[in-house]
């Protein structure tokens, strides 16, 4: 185990490893039950959806694992299933079966760009600055989340506010939540993201938030080839094909970025360390999600909590793919676990992820303004891929209006040219 993923190397071990990767797990295990239930929402078997979550996402984790050695999990991506059935089949009237078989097209596609090492030759073109607030404002963003899963901040007359019952019911508890581990977390104590989510749902039960899914033990079967080619050839699948495609692949560019950065895995050249294989992972879980019934996989957000736990090498995500697998045995206990309980996790995360802030720019106009917008747009426009594009359009026209040119590469021209697509395609 030592010499295949290198622990002593990456300064860590089989405990930590394993602890992070449980870690990891339980604060993205809300997947199991929120991806089944959106897209049973456009009239999918919720057990088979829960089914192929579970199966894709321990796959292209194994992946992650084996191929490239890196601790980053993966599952279908939030934001892109709810495209799926409340754009592709509520908003624009098509069956889920059209809508899986772009997903299945936007993965073959995956494989073949990366493959032709097309989607490592962009994560490599992010400026240096902007990788550096890529990671904080997924911080930010992974903290929202967690806020919002707990009913801590709720929809209002200004778009976001306070709950005004933030000290009671599942906001109270995560607030607790949020200061158990915080304690944790001062006094060093090993595994502290994943005792306090532990200790969390244990106080949800007396409090009747945390409660028991019930349900059968008996692993259910997911769905099999599901397609529907009779309209690839249309305006529609195509534009739909290309939303996949744009939103996954800057979703998981930023991830791996984040990630990488909070591990201190950026290489001195700005590169990831087997990026390619860690691209390749996405490509085949999105691929083999589509064979079984649910939308784009990729690489969470959530991965930065086991990197936060010392998780370092592909053990850490070996660890995620088996609780994957073993959850289809477990699903009721699984979907047991409130959002209470994991919000708190997600929060602390947010505020380990913070650090790179201060290595930006700051006092270099065309490297702060992008840095800036690409942190800001990431949690306004509550997307990963939006605030990476908010960030490489104002870096090369900032660049290039003030004769700074030099500074932007041929393949950073290239990703500016692909927003500026996705700008014009989208007004059409």
């Amino acid at each position: 185990m030592e010499k295949f993923f290198k622990l002593k190397e990456r300064k860590t071990n089989v405990k930590t490893e394993i602890m992070a990767g449980v870690t990891t797990f339980l604060t993205m295990a809300y997947i199991l039950a929120v991806n089944p239930g959106i897209l049973s929402q456009a009239g999918m078997d919720f057990s088979k959806v829960f089914a192929a979550t579970a199966i894709a996402s321990a796959v292209a984790t194994l992946v992650m694992s084996l191929l490239a050695n890196l601790p980053f999990a993966l599952a279908p991506g939030m934001g892109l299933n709810a495209f799926l059935t409340y754009t592709v089949v509520m908003g624009m009237g098509y069956s889920w079966q059209f809508a899986l078989t772009a997903v299945f097209v936007e993965g073959i596609i995956f494989l073949i760009l990366t493959a032709v090492n097309i989607r490592e030759a962009i994560v490599n073109s992010i400026p240096a600055n902007l990788k550096k607030a890529i990671g904080v404002g997924i911080g930010l963003f992974i903290a929202f989340i967690g806020m919002q899963n707990a009913g801590i901040v709720i929809g209002g007359a200004t778009l976001v506010g306070l709950n005004p019952d933030w000290y009671m019911g599942p906001a109270g508890l995560a607030m607790l939540g949020l200061l158990i581990t915080g304690i944790l977390l001062v006094f060093k104590v090993n595994g502290a993201l994943l005792i306090g989510i532990a200790l969390t749902t244990i106080i949800g039960i007396p409090l009747g938030i945390t409660k028991y899914a019930g349900g059968s033990f008996v692993p259910p079967a997911p769905y099999f080839f599901p397609f529907d080619f009779s309209q690839v050839m249309s305006l529609d699948f195509i534009v739909v094909v290309f939303t996949f495609l744009f939103v996954d692949m800057f979703d998981t560019v930023g991830t791996l970025i984040g990630c990488a950065t909070k591990a201190d895995m950026i290489q001195s050249d700005g590169s990831i360390p087997n990026c390619k294989e860690a691209l390749f992972a996405d490509a085949v879980g999105t691929t083999l999600g589509a064979v079984l019934g649910t939308s784009t996989v990729t690489t969470f957000v959530e991965s930065s909590a086991g990197v936060v736990e010392g998780g370092r090498t592909g053990l850490t995500s070996l660890t995620v793919a088996i609780l994957f697998l073993l959850s289809l045995f477990f699903a009721p206990l699984f979907e047991s676990i409130p959002s209470a309980a994991t919000a708190p996790a997600l929060i602390i995360v947010g505020v380990m992820m913070m650090t790179p802030v201060t290595e930006i720019e700051w006092t270099d106009m065309t490297e702060a303004i992008p840095s800036f917008l690409c942190i800001m747009f990431m949690v306004v426009a509550y997307s990963i891929a939006d605030g990476i594009m908010f960030g490489i359009l104002s870096y090369v026209l900032l660049k290039f209006f003030t004769n700074k040119r030099k500074d932007i590469s041929g393949m950073t021209w290239v990703v500016f040219g692909l927003f500026v697509a996705k700008i014009i395609f989208g007004a059409l």
